[in-house]
């Protein structure tokens, strides 16, 4: 079963499948539905094997913070020390 979608992607995404597609001699749909259930097939890695990422409240991998955070008071302060 194929459904007709109108899908809106960024030109990055958009040239990797057109390359994709391209490489293997077929459509662009195809090729997004290949890329799609790779993806979905694909193992997802432990948090351990990266100790920078974390995963956010809605599941997402991120960065974790390294270092001290820096407020706009503090970034206000020491661009005034240097005013001359």
């Amino acid at each position: 079963m194929r459904t007709r979608a109108n899908i809106n992607i960024d030109n990055d995404a958009y040239s990797a499948a057109a390359a994709y597609a391209a490489a293997r001699g077929i459509a662009l749909g195809a090729a997004v539905s290949e890329l799609i259930r790779r993806a979905e097939q694909a193992p997802e890695l432990p948090l351990s094997a990266s100790p920078k990422l974390k995963r956010d409240k809605h599941g997402f991998l991120v960065v974790k913070a390294a270092g001290p955070v820096i407020s706009s008071a503090t970034v206000r302060e020491e661009s005034e020390d240097h005013l001359v």
